[in-house]
């Protein structure tokens, strides 16, 4: 199974949870809904390599993917969803992206 953070208030990663809605092959942790899942995710954005472009950019990193091999990746093709369309507006406050 494929563990996706997302944030409810991220409009990449609503478009992801309604693309995987129902597939039993993801697990989706909302990183807004509890202060652990936000500790969760924190944990492994500043330990995990994956993330080092999008912390220097300051992007959240978000949606994330971890893969059944535990290998981490921003990428949604990597995690068999497909490549996000830019439909809603940017969640970063310099317009960039989340």
């Amino acid at each position: 199974m494929i563990t996706v953070f997302v944030m409810n208030t991220c409009p990449d990663c609503t478009r992801i949870e309604a693309q995987i809605q129902g597939n039993p092959n993801y697990h989706v942790i909302d990183i807004g809904a509890h202060v652990r899942n936000l500790k969760a995710f924190l944990q492994l954005r500043d330990t995990n390599p994956t993330f080092a472009a999008a912390r220097r950019m300051g992007f959240a990193g978000i949606p994330c993917f971890v893969l059944e091999d535990g290998s981490v990746t921003l990428s949604p093709m990597e995690a068999g969803i497909g490549e996000l369309t830019p439909t809603a507006p940017s969640c970063n406050l310099d317009g960039t992206g989340c």
